[in-house]
């Protein structure tokens, strides 16, 4: 498509919900973002919870991404924008409660359950919430982009919510250091309160082709049809390897940052990874365009892996700048052909009911890594940092080759 196609078709390839719920989007991102970078830190060096930090923010993000899914019947059942002020307020009232568990005069409501069953709690309460909007979003661009556009409507989405994982962290760092961490929470809760009225004000409900409906015992029939495919069962749970080294970008690289290099701002250098993807990814999909999707993913993933050898042999903060810029030319190479290939898995009749399940690796991804952070940080933090990103790098390395296998096994069987 020619630059002046695609310029027209900006300006008149979508109706104006559309730009409400990207503009709704990008400032959820910046609050859900802000939160994700400072998260596990909170937990440790604030609420106390040192030794199972990555564990509980390992559940909350795996909640996130797992529920999508069952969120799709809500949306089917009381419609996108009564679903989306749902979430907001249930984020609203989540953050929040987050925050308070870092707080002076939150100690007494914490205390009557309990520390670490009150966190689990909120941040489960909080990812519930956060589910909701995945479908809200992703079905609008869909039944707001007209004709010839939703590529481009897809293009604006993922755009936005790589800035705003490039533009949250760096928030969240003047806020923790103005007025303390755990304000990022309360940040967090007065945007989510400002979108609850945008939505309630601005979104209108969009009109379009009505898909089939969910239902809870749809959805659990979609499950049993989906596990019980072992070549797509197979590749996502390979690929979670892939996300089990992204998290700890949020879950190891603080720790790392602040004790280890001593330097305090790990929320920048959170963001290296967002900041570079935006810059680089429309080139590098040109470049791999004609690649096997499944052959761009593996060389993705194996640059991905890379990565943390650089992090960990360099020992410095340039070190780790390089080496999560190397990481997000992994991520771009394979990131854009992952949804293309799972679309490519799924029986013609059940493109929707697969697709449904793409965000499985990152759940999966995300509370393994979890767990692994808590186990790298106690083994490795003070005594040898740099193995934690070794360990990382042998992750990757064997999810590349596990990628080469399956790809051997299931070519030959096609």
């Amino acid at each position: 498509m020619a630059l002046r196609d695609r310029v027209n078709l900006l300006f008149t390839g979508f109706v104006p919900t559309f730009w409400v719920a990207n503009t709704l989007e990008l400032f959820e991102r910046l609050a859900y973002y802000g939160a994700k970078a400072v998260l596990t830190v909170y937990l440790a060096n604030k609420v106390g919870l040192h030794e199972e930090a990555g564990f509980l923010a390992g559940l909350f993000n795996a909640v996130l991404y797992a529920l999508p899914v069952v969120a799709g019947v809500f949306v089917d059942k009381y419609g996108f924008k009564r679903t989306l002020m749902a979430c907001f307020s249930i984020f609203c009232v989540g953050y929040f409660l987050i925050g308070l568990a870092g707080m002076e005069y939150g100690q007494s409501i914490v205390a009557v359950v309990g520390k670490k069953p009150y966190v689990i709690a909120v941040l489960l309460f909080t990812a519930i919430g956060g589910s909701l909007i995945k479908p809200c979003i992703v079905g609008t661009v869909a039944k707001t982009s007209k004709p010839g556009a939703q590529a481009l409507g897809f293009s604006i989405y993922y755009t936005l919510v790589n800035f705003g994982g490039a533009i949250g962290p760096i928030i969240a760092y003047y806020v923790r250091q103005d007025l303390g961490i755990e304000f990022v929470f309360i940040m967090s809760s007065i945007t989510s309160l400002f979108l609850f009225f945008g939505a309630w004000i601005f979104f209108k409900e969009p009109d379009g082709e009505v898909a089939q409906k969910k239902t809870f015992s749809k959805v659990f029939s979609d499950m049993v049809l989906v596990f019980a495919n072992l070549k797509f069962m197979a590749f996502l749970l390979i690929f979670s390897g892939f996300w089990m080294m992204f998290w700890q970008i949020f879950y190891c690289l603080p720790f790392y940052a602040t004790e280890v290099l001593k330097y305090n701002a790990f929320e920048f250098l959170e963001t290296v990874d967002a900041w570079t993807i935006i810059l680089i990814t429309i080139p590098i999909t040109a470049l791999v365009g004609k690649v096997k999707p499944i052959l761009a993913m593996t060389i993705g993933v194996g640059i991905a892996s890379l990565s943390w050898i650089v992090i960990g042999a360099g020992g410095t903060v340039t070190a780790t700048i390089i080496g999560m810029m190397l990481f997000a030319l992994g991520e771009a190479t394979q990131a854009p052909r992952f949804y293309e290939y799972v679309s490519s898995l799924a029986p013609k009749d059940q493109v929707g009911t697969f697709m449904g399940f793409a965000f499985l690796p990152i759940a999966i991804g995300s509370f393994s890594a979890g767990v692994l952070s808590d186990w790298l940080r106690s083994s490795y933090l003070e005594t040898n940092p740099a193995m934690m990103w070794y360990t990382l790098s042998g992750i990757g390395i064997i999810t590349t080759l596990l990628l080469i296998v399956y790809d051997f096994i299931f070519s030959k069987r096609s």
